[in-house]
């Protein structure tokens, strides 16, 4: 029982600490350049993301109207 309870508590304490200092550690991953392009690699090839991407960087669709 107590051995259950350090492992939740230990599990529970890095938890706490990566979700502190996420970005700290986002960045640091990010970091290294290896691991940068498969992040972005990863990243586009969830379904959609690339597409709305590219749509929000080179103009918007043309079904809707300019909002100029």
């Amino acid at each position: 029982m107590s051995r259950m309870l350090t492992s939740i508590f230990m599990i529970g304490s890095i938890g706490y600490f990566a979700f502190r200092f996420r970005y700290r550690i986002i960045n640091l991953l990010l970091r290294s350049g290896w691991l940068r392009r498969f992040a972005v690699g990863s990243f586009m090839s969830l379904p959609g993301v690339k597409s709305k991407i590219m749509q929000t960087v080179f103009g918007g669709s043309a079904e809707r109207p300019s909002e100029w």
